[in-house]
């Protein structure tokens, strides 16, 4: 059985290919998960400006709204992957310059340590997955799936308390519980790279359809876009100390 906590890539994803009819690779997979990310960095330009980061605040909502209209049409009809995984990439690339923008004009040169570390994950755990380092068993799984669950449960009260003024000052504040939340969710994210591996592989060894490689990178990217926030927010809360 197949399981993952990214919300694009679940259990009910891969459909299998009629005989005759190209299928996913994993090599396919990984090639437009290089293209999202060319287009994804691409478009951070259009709004990166960390010396008036106040000009491109408004592109912070704009890119966080597009990108998850387009992410819940890629996930309820998969089909469309080809043509919008490509417009998601670019509405978080558009997201991700105004809102880098903002940390990097407070802290100075956090943005490169926060793609070198994100893109270091990212190839850490590959080398680990693919050397069988990670064993991606059914209470692996589990135990992720039920964390990010639970994180994203969280994530969303605190909105809604937001929205009322209640605010919770040691998750998000500087201090050694801030930072220790921070440095699980990190880990937590980072580890869904792993299911993410697993389940594209599994899809290609099941021979899925071909337009299933780019819903695949599309996934791969929802994740990497997690984990990069995640690391961003983990390295401003060190800056502060």
């Amino acid at each position: 059985m197949m399981r993952t906590a990214n919300p694009a890539l679940n259990t009910k994803t891969f459909d299998v290919a009629q005989e005759g009819t190209r299928v996913m690779t994993v090599q396919g997979t990984v090639s437009r998960t290089a293209m999202l990310l060319a287009l994804l960095f691409a478009s951070t330009m259009l709004t990166w400006n960390p010396t008036a980061p106040e000009q491109s605040t408004g592109w912070i909502l704009i890119g966080a709204i597009a990108g998850l209209i387009v992410a819940l049409i890629t996930i309820f009809n998969k089909k469309a992957a080809p043509f919008t995984a490509p417009l998601y990439a670019v509405c978080q690339g558009v997201f991700l310059g105004a809102i880098s923008s903002l940390f990097e004009k407070q802290f100075p040169g956090i943005v490169f340590q926060a793609i070198l570390l994100t893109f270091g994950t990212l190839g850490s755990l590959l080398l680990a997955y693919t050397s069988r380092l990670i064993k991606v068993t059914e209470n692996f799984k589990l135990g992720i799936v039920a964390a990010t669950g639970g994180i994203a449960l969280f994530y969303l009260v605190s909105m809604i308390l937001g929205f009322f003024g209640v605010q919770i000052p040691m998750i998000y504040g500087s201090g050694p519980i801030g930072i220790g939340f921070s440095a699980v969710v990190v880990v937590i994210a980072a580890l869904n790279l792993v299911l993410d591996f697993d389940f594209i592989e599994q899809g290609a060894k099941q021979g899925a359809p071909k337009y299933m490689e780019w819903y695949a990178a599309f996934g791969l990217v929802v994740t990497l876009v997690w984990l990069y926030l995640e690391i961003l927010r983990l390295l401003s809360k060190l800056s502060r100390r």
